[in-house]
């Protein structure tokens, strides 16, 4: 695990193998008291709490979303006259209040916890034999990492064949792969063509 995580062995056998997201992000450069981007692991800021167990926030949305809070705020008020008298909220609160109850195809009833759609679209693939997929990530994501799908969409319940329906796309990126410019142009390219090839319209 040291040599494909990089964290110290000693901090591996503390959590006996067992590290989650968060602890990764704090530990992974404790060293430097540095803290790794969740969204896109090659951004880095200073500890907040150098105690803390696990990161404090996420240094890649702390460089980047003022940019992305200003171009929206001026494009929506300025170019489609939305928004006067309104204030945007780029993160809120919500999860407090969020349902996550979800019955998935076959279950007698919704079941609480962590939503798994992964059944939802084996069903769907099934019923629909000609229902194409892709999927898109970047290689330094660890909010949704690139392998993790790569895994979820190889562990479908669905007939072999239906594993050459799905198309994989990856990028030099992170989360908001487009944070990039030329990931930007290539996911732009994959996603065209994938529109393309699937269309009924000729």
């Amino acid at each position: 695990m040291h040599n494909l995580t990089g964290l110290p062995v000693s901090y591996i056998l503390k959590a006996d193998l067992r590290i989650n997201g968060g602890e990764f992000e704090k530990n992974l450069q404790d060293d430097r008291e540095m803290t790794t981007g969740r969204l896109d692991t090659r951004f880095s800021g200073p500890d907040l709490d150098p105690l803390s167990k696990e990161s404090d926030y996420d240094p890649q949305s702390s460089a980047i979303s003022s940019a992305y809070v200003s171009a929206f705020n001026y494009y929506v008020r300025n170019q489609l006259n939305y928004g006067q008298g309104k204030t945007f909220m780029p993160f809120a609160d919500v999860f407090k209040y969020w349902d996550f109850k979800h019955q998935q195809p076959g279950a007698g009833f919704a079941f609480p916890g962590a939503t798994n759609v992964m059944p939802d679209l084996a069903n769907a693939m099934k019923q629909n034999p000609n229902l194409k997929v892709m999927v898109n990530g970047g290689y330094y994501d660890l909010a949704t990492p690139y392998y993790e799908g790569w895994y979820e969409m190889h562990h479908l319940p669905i007939p072999d064949k239906l594993q050459a329906n799905i198309s994989y796309h990856y990028y030099p990126s992170g989360h908001m792969v487009y944070a990039n410019e030329q990931s930007l142009k290539d996911m732009h390219d994959a996603v065209a063509a994938f529109i393309r090839s699937t269309s009924n319209v000729k």
